[in-house]
Order: C-alpha cells, then sequence, then structure tokens
C-alpha cells in the first residue's frame, strides 16, 4: 500500500535544468529591481548592488563591472579560504546578476517616490533571492565575504550579514542623506520578509500539542473526524514526575478551529500548545 503513493524521482538531468532555471530567473528579478526601483533613488539596501550604488554615485562607475569587480574575487576567496565547494550554480549566479543588471541599466525607474521604490524594490530583490535559493544557489558577494569573516572572528553568521549590510548603509547615510539610509534600511527589512515568503509561502499550519487524561478517544476522534495523522509521544510531568502521553497533530490553518472544538467536547481541561508551522511535507499537505 506505501508503494502505491511512492512517487518517482525526477531525472537528475531534469533537476539540475530546474535549478539552473531558478537561478538564472531569480538572478534576473534581482537585476530589474535593482535597475528599476533602487538605483534611481540611490537606495543602497546592502549586498555588493549597494556598494555599486554609492561608487556610481561618487565615481560614476557602472554597477555592473562593479559587481563582477566584486563578486568573482570574493567568489574565488571563498573557495580558497573557507575550502568548500560552492557549486557551479551559485558560480553561475555570480555572473549573471551583474550581467542582468548590464542588460537592464537603460530601463527607466518604474516610480519618482523613494518610499515605493525601496518597498518594491526590496521586494523585487527578494522575490529573486527566494527564486536563486530555491534553485540552491546563491549570487555570492556579502554572504560569502560574511562567511570569511566569520571563519576568522568566529563571530555568529547571522551577525556577520548585518555587519556588512550595517556599514553599506551608514556609508550611503553619509554618501546621500539620512533620509536614503532610511529607505536603504525600509528595503533590507522588506527584502527579509520577501524571502521567507517565497521559501516557506503563506500556507501556514498549524503544530498542535495535546496534554489530555483521554488521549486515545482524542487520537480517534482525530483521525476519523478531522482526517489527520496522528503521533502520540511519551512525556513526564515536571511536577507530578508522572508519565503522560501527548497527542501530537499538525493541521491546515482552516482546521484548527475544528479541533479544538473537538478536543474541548471530549476533554475540557485539556492542555491544548499550537505552534505555526511553516513548511509541513508529506501526506496531506506539501509534495517533498
Amino acid at each position: 500500500m506505501i508503494a502505491k503513493y511512492r512517487r518517482n524521482p525526477m531525472p537528475v538531468w531534469l533537476v539540475h535544468v530546474i535549478e539552473y532555471s531558478l537561478v538564472i530567473i531569480g538572478a534576473f528579478f534581482v537585476a530589474l529591481a535593482f535597475n528599476v526601483f533602487l538605483l534611481p533613488h540611490d537606495i543602497a539596501s546592502g549586498g555588493v548592488a549597494g556598494i555599486s550604488t554609492i561608487t556610481k554615485a561618487l565615481f560614476g562607475w557602472e554597477p555592473s563591472v562593479v559587481q563582477w569587480a566584486l563578486n568573482i574575487p570574493l567568489f574565488i576567496s571563498g573557495v580558497i579560504i573557507l575550502g568548500k565547494n560552492f557549486g557551479l550554480k551559485s558560480l553561475v549566479g555570480t555572473v549573471v546578476l551583474p550581467f542582468f543588471v548590464f542588460l537592464t541599466r537603460d530601463f527607466p525607474p518604474a516610480t519618482p517616490d523613494p518610499l515605493l521604490g525601496s518597498i518594491f524594490g526590496g521586494m523585487g530583490v527578494g522575490l529573486g533571492l527566494g527564486i536563486v535559493f530555491r534553485g540552491k544557489a546563491s549570487t555570492g558577494g556579502i554572504d560569502l565575504a560574511a562567511q570569511i569573516l566569520h571563519k576568522f572572528t568566529h563571530l555568529p553568521l547571522g551577525v556577520c550579514v548585518p555587519i556588512f549590510d550595517g556599514m553599506i548603509v551608514l556609508t550611503a547615510t553619509f554618501v546621500f542623506s539620512v533620509e536614503e539610509g532610511l529607505y536603504a534600511l525600509i528595503g533590507l527589512f522588506v527584502t527579509s520578509r520577501t524571502i521567507d515568503f517565497v521559501q516557506v509561502g503563506l500556507n501556514t499550519s498549524k503544530n498542535v500539542l495535546i496534554i489530555t487524561d483521554y488521549t486515545e478517544d482524542i487520537r480517534r476522534a482525530l483521525l476519523q473526524d478531522v482526517d489527520r495523522g496522528v503521533t502520540v509521544l511519551n512525556g513526564t510531568g515536571g511536577y507530578t514526575e508522572q508519565e503522560r502521553r501527548i497527542v501530537m497533530c499538525v493541521v491546515a490553518q482552516n482546521e484548527f478551529t475544528k479541533l479544538t472544538q473537538l478536543v474541548k467536547r471530549i476533554d475540557p481541561h485539556a492542555f491544548v500548545v499550537a505552534m505555526n508551522a511553516t513548511e509541513v511535507l508529506g501526506e496531506g499537505f506539501k509534495n517533498h
């Protein structure tokens, strides 16, 4: 019976085609957002793209050339210093992003409003980077610099990236104005949120833990009435030190009320803990 539901894996060549396509498509969205939303308003919202925005204002250097000049040495340094195989896909992302920036450099600004530029620019960059990450790659740049800093200083990687982005935004504040620096921060925030959206989507589910004296009744009710799988865990009461059984069930958002009403009807004194589950894979949810 289990074999009936098993999906045949895609051919390796098709997986590679899809992943490389995602890297190229994502890089195009990043470049387009940079040229039509961010660059026209001098919004240097972090990364190598932010550096190229600053150097264009100061020296008139072509952003795509600056990005190539920074990305490729950083990629080579990452391979040498970190000793990791970053993969051909990441090298493709490192190269094609500046190429698309060059191709779209003459596109007209999408809006005269810098606030809209920072918001929609951040969304476009986040969308593109999220797609690149879906292709299991990166566009190099500051991420590699942050990993190198992490190796030599042992600072958490989650701190190293904001250090570089913060330095770029601070520099932009001095080069342009405080207002442009604030717009850059908005762009950074929107980019981060959009990446999360692309990675996990809007289909948030609920992971529910139920501690009750009526474990078997609730288990059967969830299987039959809610039609969701159930896992029964063994636990120990922290105060009573008695063995307890905990029912765990993952349900969609629109099923959560039905679940809580069902539990309350069986055991009004049940202890229920619900947590957001943003990435649920398996039968009844998103496929692998």
